[in-house]
């Protein structure tokens, strides 16, 4: 795919700012970043293999030393639900039109920065609470890489706070891996190349992540998602009236 030199720089940000919101949050990256891609190029199917690499190898090296604190309970019951709503996400991903999967991660991730501006937590308090969250996080996850907000949902109540960033990257690393061994299969194009080439910023995001994750553990975090979600919704809006808006004459 070819883009311009102002695209290249505004992807390069863009990869800067996921890499960022991943390491800092623990989740987001994608839900964070991927709206604003498809403002620079609606291809969600471009996008998505590229996020997820960057996932499955920061997941790694962020967890790859810290396996003890990795919550296994959590995790395995957290797959059990997840596994099946994955799979059924990834099909529609692949079948369906991209302008209805551009307008379902527009209006997913526009739910999300809405709950984060009013502070309205998605809370789980039941078992079959979690297993819808579960259930729909799986889904949204294999649509579309934006299903983690759902399944932190649970994962706040079930684990220690210790254990919450570590457990988080091992389970997306799990969920990625499921998503790219399907892109194969399927013959998408897993976009190695610029995998690669946008690796650097994604890694400067990180880098620039995880200090700030050590800061928002003194802070108050749902001050810190409310200013997200208040910029999010911007662009989520800003994307709505550009993508709906009919072609000028």
């Amino acid at each position: 795919m070819d883009f311009s030199n102002t695209e290249l720089m505004l992807i390069s940000g863009i990869f800067v700012w996921s890499g960022f919101v991943r390491a800092g949050l623990g989740f987001g990256g994608a839900a964070l970043g991927l709206p604003l891609m498809l403002l620079v190029k609606d291809q969600p199917l471009f996008f998505l293999p590229i996020v997820a690499t960057h996932l499955l190898f920061f997941s790694g090296i962020t967890t790859g030393l810290r396996f003890k604190h990795v919550d296994q309970q959590f995790l395995r019951q957290s797959l059990t639900w997840m596994i099946i709503p994955k799979l059924i996400g990834v099909i529609g991903l692949l079948s369906l039109p991209t302008y209805w999967m551009v307008i379902f991660i527009y209006a997913i991730t526009g739910f999300y920065a809405i709950t984060w501006v009013i502070k309205w937590e998605i809370k789980s308090q039941s078992p079959w609470a979690d297993r819808l969250l579960y259930i729909l996080g799986g889904y949204f996850s294999g649509a579309s890489l934006i299903g983690a907000p759902l399944i932190v949902a649970v994962a706040v109540r079930k684990m220690p706070l210790s254990a919450y960033r570590d457990t988080l990257f091992v389970l997306w690393f799990i969920l990625v891996s499921i998503k790219l061994l399907a892109f194969a299969i399927a013959g998408v194009d897993l976009q190695w190349q610029w995998s690669l080439m946008l690796l650097l910023p994604t890694a400067l995001g990180h880098m620039l992540g995880l200090k700030f994750h050590q800061q928002m553990l003194k802070r108050d975090a749902k001050v810190v998602r409310q200013w997200l979600g208040v910029g999010l919704l911007a662009i989520i809006c800003v994307a709505l009236w550009t993508y709906l808006a009919p072609p000028q004459a």
